[in-house]
Parts: C-alpha cells; structure tokens; sequence
C-alpha cells in the first residue's frame, strides 16, 4: 500500500527511526481502523520485494517494520530475507490472525476482537501490545498476558479517539499492575505518518 521512513510511534521501539512497509490487505476490519483503505488487497499495486528492500536501505535506518492493514495474511518469507540481506532489522506489527512467516528480530502482537489469533502467535510475541477502546478490554488484554512469554513487554494504548476518556483509565490500571506499560500514539502528536 505504502513505504515511507518516519519515527515509531507506539510501543517499545517509540522514538525510534524506523522505515514503514504497510501491506494492503486486511479480513480483521476493526471498526477503529486509521487506513482503512488499506483493507482492499486489490486495491494496491504489487511491489517487487527486491524494490521495496532498496528503498528501506537508502532510507539509512536501521529497521523495517512491516505493518498493515494485517500483514500476516501474506507470506513475508522473501521479504525478510531481503531486508536482513540488505542489513535491516526486521519488524512486524501484526493482530496475529494467520499463522506468521518469515524471519523476525522484534514481533509486535496486537490482538484484536475482530477476528481471532492464531493460537501459535501469542508465544512467539515480544511485544503485546493492546488497543483499549473500552474498560472492559482490560480483562481481555490479561488473557493474552496469560498467553505471551514472561520476556514480552506488555503495552496497553488508548484508541485514538476515546483517548482522553480511557488514557485515565488505562493509567489507574498501570499503576495497580505495574507489569504493564502505556503506550501512547506518539506519532500522532509529532503530526507525522
């Protein structure tokens, strides 16, 4: 869909330079969606591998985090191999609805209601990263705390839209349960992609 070099915005890696790789494709549509014209598979052009690589390269960043719409739909085997070959790390940013292919130094695990895990993502995360749009979503985030290894950092983030109601909530939840971390959309405040 797209490719652009930013600053990660989320998570454990914010702050961080990282070149963007949004798949197009996505069957888990959350209603919350910020791309969602990325859902449409066929609505993209396809991009040779070879190509998008060289261009993550002449960024000059260190990493490449590949994203979506829902990335995992696709086999990114060949991509990875050809971001490490050009001396990238590799990142995905997924809702683990397929099982996950390809070769990963950080997986960012970000579940949703929408559509189910595959069962065999949660273990593999390194990064558990959970949209709260509703109070209630807390229980369902320490389901898959339950799931992920003792290693995985563990985030919960606001939707953007409910932020100013939940973010006091989600605080509040931190600071009982000091596993966690909040992650906030920092993007978004910078007012960059």
């Amino acid at each position: 869909m797209e490719d652009f070099y930013t600053i990660q915005g989320e998570g454990f890696h914010q702050g961080s330079a990282a070149y963007f790789i949004r798949l197009g494709g996505c069957e888990v549509k959350c209603v919350w969606c910020d791309v969602k014209d990325s859902w449409d598979v066929n609505a993209h052009p396809n991009v040779s591998v070879l190509s998008i690589a060289a261009k993550a390269k002449a960024s000059g960043g260190k990493i490449a985090v590949v994203t979506g719409g829902e990335p995992s739909m696709h086999d990114l085997s060949l991509l990875t191999q050809e971001l490490k070959q050009v001396g990238l790390k590799t990142h995905i940013e997924t809702s683990g609805a397929y099982v996950l292919t390809g070769n990963w130094d950080w997986i960012c695990f970000s579940p949703k209601k929408f559509k189910a895990p595959h069962p065999s993502v949660p273990a593999l995360a390194n990064e558990l990263k959970v949209v709260i749009f509703h109070k209630s979503d807390l229980a369902w985030a320490e389901q898959f705390a339950a799931q992920v290894s003792q290693d995985c950092q563990l985030y919960l983030q606001p939707e953007w839209s409910k932020e100013n109601e939940i973010l006091p909530i989600i605080i509040d939840y931190v600071k009982l349960n000091p596993r966690w971390r909040i992650s906030l959309q920092a993007h978004k405040y910078m007012n960059i992609p």
